[in-house]
């Protein structure tokens, strides 16, 4: 973790960075991606209008933010400290942006609509409740669907599942 400041005439941003570490490989890898993006933009020129993203996002109901991506303003640095328990209520909320606009949100809610985390199971549902049935409203020819590492979204049964829906193209 790292600090960084910005600093205004009256105000400074203060807030904390994590940061990912770089491995050898991962610059030939991202380089590899590039230059398939731009060899499938160069035969489908709307190649990016195709490209759907997507993730989830932890919302605490007891006021706590993730300040990770914060910014907090101020004359001079707040020192502030919040206690918070030890394991809040949240809910994990899902959404897909796209050229063609915004899927969801979703909110994962077990049978009796408390909030619930995120699994294999109840990401496949979501997939096959509301995500599929979506998709299948709009005028859709091929899409590539990119989501995080996470393990329910890269369970071989989650990846089977969007494969056997002839909307995808691939999953990144």
């Amino acid at each position: 973790m790292s600090k960084y400041r910005w600093k205004n005439k009256h105000c400074q941003v203060i807030y904390s960075q994590f940061g990912l570490a770089i491995h050898q490989n991962d610059h030939q890898a991202r380089r590899r991606f590039v230059e398939w993006a731009q060899n499938e933009i160069a035969i489908v020129p709307d190649f990016h209008k195709r490209i759907l993203f997507s993730d989830e996002a932890h919302f605490w109901l007891n006021g706590y933010v993730n300040k990770q991506n914060c910014h907090i303003w101020s004359e001079t640095n707040p020192q502030v400290y919040v206690e918070t328990p030890l394991h809040p209520e949240k809910l994990i909320v899902w959404c897909a942006l796209w050229a063609d606009g915004i899927i969801g949100p979703y909110f994962f809610k077990n049978d009796e609509g408390h909030n619930v985390t995120v699994n294999g199971d109840r990401y496949r549902a979501m997939i096959t409740n509301l995500f599929i049935p979506e998709l299948n409203n709009h005028d859709v020819q091929e899409l590539w669907f990119q989501q995080d590492g996470a393990t329910c979204h890269t369970a071989r049964a989650t990846i089977d599942l969007l494969k056997d829906t002839s909307i995808f193209c691939g999953v990144m």
